[in-house]
């Protein structure tokens, strides 16, 4: 059977994802926190006609003689540049400006999100919108931090020091370094929680889970966690979200791209099977 017949097959299947990729791109242009993937590309392995021959005295050497075997997906590469300001005016809205992720605690799963759509439910724990938990740190009156990670919340019922008897949460802010911090009917602020933000060896690693949610994986690494503004990790933004990162230019010139890399593969397909149809006929 004629090589350059699977060849055009891979050609189909490699380019078929790359529309696959790119549609998904587009379909996620208004998706906040979403972040565009790429399609990478690599030959697969060469059949060797002739191989090289080094020079001697009788002659020179000769390169070797190969034939490509057609085309496969190498990769399909996560684009984490930051999106665009998104202005809300929302305090539970927020934006990390910089490297990390917000950590979030799914039923027993714990996932990292870009995407600060946040809101307190009823209980007064800060959630996302399909009810994942954001996670933090408890804070003393000091506001350091004094154990692992837990529920962000407006019950004050953990706080250290304790509320005085009578004294009620009137209102609440979220500064640029994660503080959620507390206004008192007495005229106290009491820092009650701190964001943690999550940062990644190998961001790129990261595994997608749907609702812009992403968990380790192998290649990943762990988790580092922390707070906005230490280490490399960004600050928060409030009253706004990120964008999609997704170039809508640059997706319509990838459909193109992809579009006729599947039309020309499809044509040295039908060209293979019109070279296979006049060799069955020599025979006649």
């Amino acid at each position: 059977m004629l090589r350059s017949l699977f060849a055009g097959i891979s050609g189909l299947r490699a380019n078929q994802t790359m529309l696959d990729v790119t549609g998904n791109n587009i379909a996620n242009a208004n998706t906040i926190g979403f972040k565009s993937s790429t399609t990478l590309f690599q030959d697969t392995l060469s059949q060797m006609l002739t191989g090289a021959s080094g020079a001697n005295a009788q002659r020179g050497g000769t390169n070797p003689i190969q034939v490509g075997l057609g085309v496969q997906i190498a990769a399909v590469s996560a684009n984490f540049n930051q999106g665009s300001a998104q202005t809300t005016g929302r305090a539970t809205d927020l934006m990390i400006q910089g490297d990390g992720m917000f950590v979030v605690q799914s039923g027993t799963q714990r996932l990292y999100t870009r995407a600060g759509a946040f809101n307190f439910d009823e209980t007064g724990t800060l959630v996302t919108p399909t009810g994942g938990r954001v996670q933090g740190y408890a804070l003393d009156a000091a506001g350091n931090r004094t154990g692992g990670l837990i529920d962000v919340t407006l019950d004050t019922a953990g706080l250290t020091p304790p509320v005085p008897a009578g004294v009620e949460l009137t209102s609440y802010t979220i500064g640029s370094d994660g503080i959620l911090m507390g206004v008192f009917s007495d005229d106290v602020q009491r820092p009650m929680a701190q964001l943690a933000i999550a940062d990644f060896n190998n961001v790129m690693g990261l595994e997608r889970v749907g609702e812009t949610m992403f968990r380790e994986s192998a290649n990943s690494g762990a988790a580092e966690l922390g707070v906005a503004g230490e280490a490399r990790r960004g600050t928060l933004m409030g009253g706004a979200l990120e964008m999609s990162n997704v170039d809508l230019s640059a997706e319509f010139t990838n459909l193109i791209l992809a579009q006729r890399g599947f039309q020309a593969s499809s044509r040295v397909i039908t060209t293979s099977d019109q070279v296979l149809e006049d060799l069955v006929n020599i025979k006649r």
